[in-house]
């Protein structure tokens, strides 16, 4: 095992013995009109492929990622875990508790809350529309959304997070007095009303912020004319066979089948719903760890994307400061100096807490969705990577840990 590291750049693969636990575009300026259709060529599902499970070196990384969970479950983790290389799921596994009260225990089919990591979703649907024509993300957000009251702030903008918009979930209550939900359009004429200052000069510099997710969500609408659930349903879930995976409405809760995995505090108290819970785009997608790694891997075989627009989404537009993280079209990124990249994002919403790092140029992916409140879960990306390489220094990534909940 070790010989054969010795001879492999950058990441470890010797994975194809591994397998698995079971359970600018400033030139594309013409926009197109709705309806909107797929493309000529459609779409395609994408199916997981399970490997070989009975190799030693397959049931030697199994038994390491175990040991390494049970220490988790110990400090507090609660949630689900896929690792995928290649279109391969190399471990999947399911701790802990759906709902507590009722002693159902997580499986496959429990959808939980991605949080922020539902921003990739929205990002992608974006530059869907505008490599389709049907929306030019240079033009300002006004072409679309009429009563947005900033006008020199562009999709685009929005997109890499240097809007300057305010985070609308640090605004408190100020706005919002009602204990019904707030939804999109409701946040829409809060800032259409109030004209909120904005925190900097549009483009001048990153900022993370969850209105510019949410106000992109508005967008969709606007350019599809359907609702932002009903199109990321018709054109991204359903299409990528993603059947657990859906966006989150208040006044559906009772409505859905599949047993949703609760949101927990650290003490195991369920979180409360609050009025921001209507607010999607930012958040409110609910997937699995299957899901998930569907929609990692659609991206290898561009069935949404082309490789133009693909490499839009991955570059970095923040570069004021030197360093290696850096944000593009919905997706965090660690660049580093010898051309490797992890595109990644992190959640935090409520109880729960999600990792999605993916190393695009070895298609290998981490995937954790935990439903009870831990911080920790942040370096289980790190861990799990240096578990893969077993260590060796030869064929070890030199990265940092990234990704807090305050920076979710």
């Amino acid at each position: 095992m070790s010989k054969l590291l010795y001879k492999i750049p950058f990441f470890f693969f010797a994975f194809v013995f591994f397998f698995v636990a079971c359970q600018t575009v400033s030139e594309q300026n013409a926009e197109a009109k709705p309806p909107l259709a797929p493309p000529d060529n459609g779409f395609s599902k994408v199916k997981l492929t399970f490997g070989d499970t009975n190799s030693i070196e397959g049931q030697a990384l199994i038994r390491r990622l175990d040991s390494f969970y049970r220490r988790e479950i110990n400090a507090g983790f609660n949630g689900s875990v896929l690792v995928g290389y290649k279109g391969k799921v190399m471990y999947e596994r399911y701790f802990g508790y759906c709902d507590k009260r009722e002693g159902s225990q997580l499986c496959a089919q429990n959808p939980s809350q991605l949080a922020s990591t539902s921003k990739p979703f929205t990002g992608t649907a974006v530059l869907w529309l505008h490599q389709n024509k049907y929306l030019d993300i240079n033009a300002p957000v006004q072409r679309y959304l009429s009563d947005f009251p900033y006008p020199d702030i562009t999709v685009a903008m929005m997109l890499n997070q240097r809007s300057g918009l305010p985070d609308y979930t640090k605004m408190g209550n100020k706005y919002w007095k009602s204990r019904t939900p707030m939804y999109n359009e409701d946040l829409l004429q809060i800032f259409a009303q109030y004209k909120p200052r904005l925190n900097s000069r549009p483009n001048t510099r990153f900022e993370y912020s969850n209105t510019n997710y949410a106000m992109l969500a508005r967008v969709i609408e606007q350019v599809s004319k359907m609702s932002y659930k009903q199109f990321m349903k018709e054109f991204i879930f359903e299409p990528l066979g993603m059947s657990h995976t859906f966006v989150y409405d208040p006044a559906d809760r009772s409505k859905y089948v599949v047993k949703l995995a609760e949101s927990y505090t650290g003490n195991w108290s369920i979180f409360p719903e609050t009025h921001e819970d209507g607010i999607y785009g930012d958040k409110g997608i609910y997937s699995t760890v299957e899901d998930m790694y569907r929609w990692d891997q659609s991206f290898y075989n561009h069935t949404l994307l082309n490789e133009k627009t693909l490499r839009m989404a991955y570059t970095g537009y923040s570069n004021e400061k030197p360093g290696t993280k850096n944000y593009g079209y919905g997706w965090r990124m660690l660049n580093f100096a010898d051309g490797n990249k992890i595109i990644y994002h992190n959640g935090w919403w409520h109880g729960n807490n999600t990792v999605f790092y993916r190393f695009v140029k070895d298609n290998f992916t981490i995937i954790v969705l935990g439903n009870k409140y831990n911080s920790k879960i942040y370096g289980h990306a790190k861990s799990i990577y240096s578990i893969v390489q077993n260590n060796n220094e030869h064929t070890k990534v030199d990265w940092e840990e990234s990704g807090s909940p305050k920076e979710e």
